[in-house]
């Protein structure tokens, strides 16, 4: 018999329902700010916040939004090919549709697979030492 009182599974430091549902934005914003040199500002005001690695903006979140938007810089090619793949992604919310996508955090795509688009977004504007490289908004 299991304790309905009982600790969630977690996996890689996540609680797995989270994993398994809509991500909220403390778990987002925490992994967006861990990656080296990653800054929070709120130059659009204080409904988006707006993380940058060396004064280049990668994502940002739309933090009064329910279900919670995550907008990323993505190479163009990619791009299209995730919102073609997943009706959560679509072209950057008043952003360069070249350059940015927006996901809609439903719980369709798995939070491994979030980490790796915002790795992607934010190696876009640095190199591997986290040194900044030069792209288009």
């Amino acid at each position: 018999m299991t304790d309905s009182l009982s600790q969630p599974e977690v996996v890689d430091n996540i609680p797995k329902s989270i994993t398994e549902d809509k991500l909220d934005q403390r778990t987002v914003e925490a992994y967006l700010l861990s990656l080296p040199n990653v800054v929070r500002n709120y130059p659009f005001g204080q409904a988006v916040a707006v993380y940058k690695s060396d004064d280049k903006m990668f994502a940002l979140i739309a933090e009064t939004s329910d279900p919670l938007r995550l907008s990323l810089r993505c190479d163009p090619q990619l791009a299209v090919i995730l919102r073609d793949t997943y009706e959560t992604i679509m072209p950057g919310y008043q952003l360069n549709k070249k350059n940015w996508n927006t996901i809609i955090l439903t719980g369709q795509i798995e939070w491994a697979e979030i980490q790796g688009f915002i790795r992607h977004a934010y190696m876009l504007v640095t190199d591997k030492t986290g040194t900044i490289i030069e792209s288009d908004d």
